[in-house]
């Protein structure tokens, strides 16, 4: 099992940074939290551009058929830079949703679009995922029950505000969505949740990277008593301690990636243990970055408050850490049964 990134890998995600430098994404998320989706609808067409959204299409359906480890490398970046929109659901979730179905038609009417960047689309999937993201700029919003896929009828909905402002949440209702699918829906909704679990836990860790380049530049130039605060030990413990998570998170994405794509529908321990210690590395970055800064952060004005939120809000989406804990334990309590089962 290989867990480091290929040279190609590592230039996509390098291009992939300077691409969204060059963006200012901070300046993009505040124009899509206060409605105007111009700016963010240019960006994620560039993204489409150079290949993003069609990572987990099939050529079939004009998209790269790349590797899940492709999409965490492009999540993380994109988590680093605060991309605003429905990126996870229009790049992985629903791609890996259409795929999966038994019924093929709706693959083929939607994937070509979604990997060009010509659509975007968002879902809900009750009840770890009660709300669409920003369901009103979406071409295809859809909500996942254990039954059906249904369309969501957007005008129907009231938006939800998150302590996110660049994240518009949308609370599908039944009693006016249309069935897209019922009955016979496979293994879809399992591979599109596990799939959209992973992508969120990448991007919780490349915010939580980007929280910690943030802290460790401003403790070298934030001066009190005559010197950088950076020199404090205190200060070089904590942005160790939160170094030292991330570091140690990193490869449960990667290992989730490769449960994925060799044990099809059998990877959901290792997408949680990835969720669940992505997310923990990324609220200590958060808290420290916070600490680090002082009243500062606190500032609406300041950059660091587009990733605290976010941060925040990734936490809950796609299953909390109470819920990926436990499916952890259940996974590994069910192999110690069987095990002993075996023996027996």
């Amino acid at each position: 099992m290989r867990l480091c990134l290929s040279d190609e890998q590592q230039q996509f995600a390098t291009s992939l940074h300077e691409m969204l430098t060059a963006a200012d994404t901070p300046a993009v998320a505040r124009a899509w939290g206060q409605g105007s989706h111009e700016p963010g609808g240019k960006l994620l067409r560039e993204l489409a551009d150079i290949g993003v959204t069609g990572l987990l299409v099939s050529e079939n359906h004009d998209g790269l058929a790349a590797e899940y480890s492709d999409m965490v490398v492009a999540m993380e970046t994109l988590g680093y830079h605060a991309v605003p929109g429905p990126i996870v659901e229009s790049a992985a979730v629903v791609p890996t949703l259409l795929q999966t179905l038994p019924d093929t038609r709706h693959a083929a009417r939607w994937l070509p679009a979604l990997a060009s960047g010509a659509a975007s689309a968002t879902v809900a999937m009750p009840p770890h995922v009660p709300f669409a993201l920003d369901a009103d700029v979406a071409e295809l919003a859809v909500c996942v029950r254990d039954d059906s896929v249904e369309l969501i009828d957007v005008a129907a909905t009231e938006p939800t505000g998150s302590i996110d402002t660049a994240r518009r949440l949308f609370a599908p209702r039944r009693d006016t969505a249309t069935t897209l699918c019922s009955d016979d829906l496979g293994g879809a909704p399992a591979a599109a949740f596990d799939v959209g679990a992973l992508a969120v836990a990448a991007q919780l860790h490349g915010a939580g990277r980007w929280l910690l380049d943030t802290a460790t530049e401003y403790a070298k130039q934030r001066q009190q008593y005559g010197k950088p605060i950076g020199q404090n030990q205190s200060i070089k413990h904590l942005l160790a301690d939160v170094a030292t998570r991330l570091e140690m998170s990193r490869p449960l994405l990667y290992g989730a990636a490769v449960a994925l794509r060799d044990t099809p529908g059998n990877g959901s321990r290792d997408v949680s243990a990835a969720k669940a210690a992505a997310g923990r590395a990324a609220y200590l970055a958060a808290r420290t970055a916070l600490q680090v800064h002082g009243a500062i952060a606190y500032t609406a004005e300041h950059d660091l408050g587009l990733w605290l939120t976010k941060v925040r809000a990734l936490l809950g989406v796609w299953g909390d850490a109470t819920f990926h804990r436990a499916r952890v334990l259940d996974a590994v309590a069910g192999g110690s049964r069987k095990e002993r089962a075996d023996e027996s």
